[in-house]
């Protein structure tokens, strides 16, 4: 079967994606989580498509019991070594998102940086992401993820933007075409791995509108949905979501 281009992009893509400029927020985020769950170090919490660990790194770091899964071996091996250098005692196990083992085991779920849902080829792959991160969750457990904001692109030119935040080697995003029937952002993203292997991938990535992410989430049993605007490494209840974030930030509980 042929891989994915998601699938494809982070192979050997390590060391590479955590000189990434979208991924230079942790410490914020982290405090941000960390207000959400009161400081409770005794919450257990899973990082779905926790990529090289440095929200579980950090999580772990300030006390909390955390399991990272993710689909890419080079980037849970880097995880994995990442811990073990700072001597932390981190489950980091490798499964798809679409499919979890998990049963009403965590207080928290998180899912950052766009931690899969939004890179799967359909809609309803898009949804097993939610319905499995939903189900490892126990009753009145938290999910908090960032997703694609659908309300961007009809205001502004997604091309536009990505080329405006990158810098030198980090991956660059061209031909960039949004349709508007599937709300599907269609690009050629160029990167080189950790090999120094040039790629070039075609990728599409799914925005959501907030009264998309509302119903799909209603739909698996949570009580209480909140959507906000998400700046990087500012995370805050604070930030009404609007047409200048090109991400949302969900916080949702069963």
């Amino acid at each position: 079967m042929n891989k994915q281009w998601y699938e494809l992009l982070f192979e050997n893509y390590a060391e590479k994606y955590e000189k990434e400029c979208f991924v230079q927020g942790t410490l914020g985020e982290c405090d941000f989580i960390e207000n959400e769950i009161q400081h409770n170090t005794t919450c257990t919490i899973l990082d779905v498509g926790c990529g090289t660990g440095r929200h579980s790194i950090e999580l772990a770091k300030r006390g909390y019991s955390i399991m990272g899964i993710d689909l890419s071996d080079s980037q849970l091996a880097k995880a994995r070594s990442k811990a073990a250098a700072e001597n932390l005692s981190i489950n980091f196990q490798k499964h798809d998102a679409r499919n979890l083992p998990f049963d009403a085991q965590f207080d928290l779920a998180i899912m950052l940086c766009e931690g899969g849902f939004p890179l799967m080829e359909t809609d309803e792959m898009n949804f097993e992401i939610l319905k499995n991160a939903s189900k490892s969750l126990k009753i009145n457990g938290k999910l908090i993820f960032t997703t694609l904001n659908g309300l961007f692109p009809l205001y502004h030119s997604v091309e536009e933007f990505t080329a405006s935040q990158g810098s030198e080697g980090n991956a660059t995003y061209r031909s960039n075409s949004f349709d508007l029937m599937t709300f599907r952002d269609f690009n050629i993203t160029e990167i080189e791995d950790d090999l120094g292997i040039k790629k070039t991938l075609s990728c599409n990535e799914r925005y959501y509108v907030p009264s998309e992410i509302t119903w799909l989430l209603k739909s698996l049993g949570f009580k209480t949905i909140e959507i906000f605007g998400a700046k990087l490494g500012a995370f805050s209840r604070n930030d009404k979501l609007t047409t200048e974030d090109f991400e949302m930030l969900v916080i949702a509980q069963k």
